[in-house]
């Protein structure tokens, strides 16, 4: 397997192997979970379910902050579950509890309902976030089939996403047929994921890197998180590409949570058209996501994720430029680059991390790292789009974007220029 600082000098993937046929099922099981657990029926209806349901607005976003405050806090303590327990046993008690959140709004469709209801999707998603990319990781590797992964990855995410544009424009036509439907059917998926990750075979024992790791320096949350924070110290790489990862992420989740209808209204693209906006950006992202191999063939990974982070940037300040129409061509330009970057990011930071049984806590923490700075990019685009200064806010994310990543490309220029023997340490 290659170290960090090898893989940094990379210039092309290798030429893929054929999937021995055990590897092949893990890939197929986890496509079926990864569609099944993400598919969330009730999120183009979800706002309008709960004021049906007699909810004010203040409660509707008071129990959403709720939520990510919670999945914050969980992400550190489910990741270090899942080392301790086993990726795969943590994606199945994390199946199992999205199945039973599901149902809590057909039961109780109360402010307390929902409120249990976000807790326990807020616990769920923590429980998996780490431990199936973790898994999908270690699995592939273990049965020499390591250089799938990024492939792997990006076809789970593009499978989920299509499931996405085929089920999500029937929702509000079954909502009248059945009134909690949407629900319903996210917890019968939810239980289709539980079967998926019931059926996927452990890591072989003596393969599993938390096998090769004496058992005296896995006992102990205090002594899990000292050598939680070593790997990270002594992988010198997974620093900076976790600061690149964060530039990703937050541009992918600001845009599409935050600033998709503001700034379709700012750009007069009337209501009525923003599904149809959101279904094609989702089919672009959802192309970009099976595809990543059309850029790490042109591209080193840390380069190609630098590359297309700027593009993300750059699509967002161009629709300051733009009518309606450009808007949302520049759009559909961003939902692929996100689409094409993160299986090629999830692969580096991955890879940064050498054999180590806390590889779910270390993905844990990113996690914290990405959705902490969100939490503060929020405030600022709330406070610009009070202001009416949505122009100075893309023009500001796209020129911040370029500082950062350019901070992050020196460091990792001279990790690569670094002497050999620490190349050897990690």
């Amino acid at each position: 397997m290659p170290t960090p600082l090898s893989l940094l000098r990379r210039s092309q993937p290798k030429r893929r192997t054929v999937l021995p046929p055990l590897a092949r099922r893990i890939v197929r099981l986890n496509n079926g979970f990864q569609l099944l657990f993400n598919l969330l029926w009730w999120m183009p209806v979800f706002y309008e379910y709960q004021r049906q349901a007699g909810l004010s607005d203040s409660q509707i976003f008071g129990i959403q902050s709720v939520y990510y405050v919670a999945f914050c806090l969980l992400e550190i303590p489910t990741g270090l579950v899942a080392d301790r327990i086993g990726q795969r046993r943590c994606m199945q008690l994390g199946a199992a509890v999205m199945t039973a959140a599901n149902l809590v709004p057909v039961a109780a469709p109360t402010a307390t309902g929902f409120l249990l209801h976000f807790l326990a999707i807020a616990t769920a998603r923590s429980l998996v976030s780490g431990a199936s990319s973790a898994y999908l990781y270690e699995s592939l590797h273990a049965h020499d089939a390591g250089d799938h992964y990024v492939q792997a990855e990006g076809t789970a995410r593009a499978l989920g996403l299509w499931a996405k544009i085929a089920c999500w424009p029937l929702v509000g036509v079954l909502m009248q047929l059945a009134h909690s439907a949407p629900y319903v059917l996210t917890a019968v998926s939810a239980a289709g994921s539980l079967v998926c990750a019931m059926a996927l075979p452990p890591v072989p024992p003596h393969l599993a890197p938390a096998s090769r790791v004496p058992a005296a320096e896995r006992a102990g949350l205090w002594t899990s998180l000292k050598q939680t924070a070593s790997v990270l110290r002594t992988s010198k790489p997974l620093g900076p590409l976790m600061v690149q990862g964060v530039a990703l992420f937050t541009l992918a989740r600001i845009c599409q949570v935050n600033l998709f209808q503001p700034l379709l209204l700012a750009k007069a693209v009337p209501v009525a058209e923003h599904g149809a906006v959101l279904s094609a950006m989702t089919v672009a992202e959802a192309v970009g996501s099976s595809r990543p191999s059309w850029v790490r063939s042109r591209l080193s990974d840390t380069a190609a994720v630098t590359v297309l982070s700027l593009v993300m940037a750059f699509s967002l300040a161009a629709t300051t430029a733009s009518g309606g129409a450009g808007t949302i061509g520049w759009l559909c330009v961003f939902a692929a680059a996100t689409g094409l970057a993160f299986p090629v990011q999830r692969h580096l930071i991955n890879a940064a991390i050498p054999t180590t049984p806390y590889r779910t806590t270390l993905l844990s923490l990113e996690s914290i790292i990405d959705r902490g700075v969100c939490a503060l990019v929020a405030l600022a685009v709330g406070a610009c789009l009070a202001a009416n200064r949505l122009d100075t806010l893309l023009i500001s994310a796209a020129l911040g974007t370029c500082l950062l990543l350019g901070i992050v490309s020196l460091a990792l220029r001279l990790l690569r220029r670094g002497p050999t023997s620490a190349e050897a340490g990690l």
